[in-house]
């Protein structure tokens, strides 16, 4: 029984990191990192986050793959994915780097913090009104794993929380909107919506200049989904009329976003290089580790994604 690792030690830890770490918590498990994959036969999981399978050859015997990244859209579609079940590699209760990223752009639109910014640069001694949390209205568009645990810190401290799904659900601690029918609804009372979903045929370009009409004037956004899912001409034109007040941008289209775009010298924007969330070794080992462990016990794997619906 084998795990290959490809590429994952070029962006997290090395080799040795994963193989000592793995050792550690599934010690019959032995790893192999790519290219050196050995006798194909023994191979049983893949661990990756962008795979070339233009470039992976068959495994005769593989039960499982774990992808790092969040996104599935770049392969799933793949005519050489394997057919082996796809399984996303995130903790249980969400990420703690994540819910603090969420929490960090959010109270700082809430408080006007570029706006601060921009007056010390201008010398200014700017007091304005500072609107209370149960006075300001955040929606979560997708909510997963990721979004739930930055959502109900922002409930415990005042703010008015929803969210935006697919598909109708019961949540104890946000209002639920669903479906494209209840989109526009749920915008027009969102004044800072952070966006988490996960990129589709219907999601991408989801905002646009006919979504940011829907959203109260000056509103703002966070967008740590995909690049894709904001048309960024569309974005300039929302904050140079005053539409929204401010976006932050984790995910971007392309990335590395070009020196060229207008993005990066907007005043009201704040670009970030896709750092949302950067798990370790040990993070990452003891998912793969469980759902491994999941599997060989007869429960299923964790995570699996859906490939019809791309997520």
């Amino acid at each position: 029984m084998a795990l290959l690792i490809v590429d994952l030690d070029k962006h997290i830890g090395n080799a040795q990191a994963w193989r000592e770490t793995f050792g550690g918590q599934l010690p019959d498990l032995e790893i192999r990192i790519w290219p050196e994959a050995g006798n194909l036969a023994d191979i049983e999981y893949l661990a990756f986050m962008h795979p070339d399978f233009d470039a992976l050859p068959v495994f005769p015997n593989l039960k499982a793959m774990f992808s790092r990244s969040a996104g599935v859209e770049s392969f799933a579609t793949h005519p050489k994915l394997p057919k082996a079940p796809l399984c996303k590699v995130e903790p249980p209760g969400g990420d703690p780097m994540m819910t603090e990223y969420v929490i960090m752009h959010v109270l700082r639109f809430h408080r006007d913090m570029p706006g601060y910014a921009a007056a010390q640069a201008r010398r200014e001694w700017r007091r304005v009104p500072i609107p209370r949390p149960e006075q300001r209205r955040v929606g979560f568009l997708g909510f997963g794993m990721m979004a739930k645990a930055p959502a109900l810190v922002l409930k415990s401290l005042g703010f008015k929380v929803s969210a935006w799904v697919r598909n109708p659900r019961d949540e104890a601690d946000v209002a639920i909107y669903h479906g494209a029918g209840q989109l526009e609804s749920f915008l027009q009372q969102t004044d800072i919506a952070v966006c988490l979903l996960p990129l589709t045929r219907e999601t991408e370009g989801i905002f646009c200049a006919r979504t940011f009409a829907m959203m109260p004037r000056g509103s703002m956004l966070v967008n740590i989904g995909r690049g894709k899912h904001v048309v960024a001409e569309d974005l300039v034109d929302a904050l140079d009329s005053g539409q929204l007040s401010y976006a932050a941008l984790d995910a971007l289209w392309p990335e590395p976003l070009p020196p060229t775009s207008p993005l990066w010298l907007h005043p009201k924007v704040t670009v970030m290089p896709h750092v949302a969330r950067r798990p370790t070794v040990a993070q990452l080992v003891t998912e793969i580790a469980a759902s491994i462990r999941s599997f060989k016990a007869g429960k299923g794997l964790l995570q699996e994604v859906d490939l019809g619906k791309g997520y």
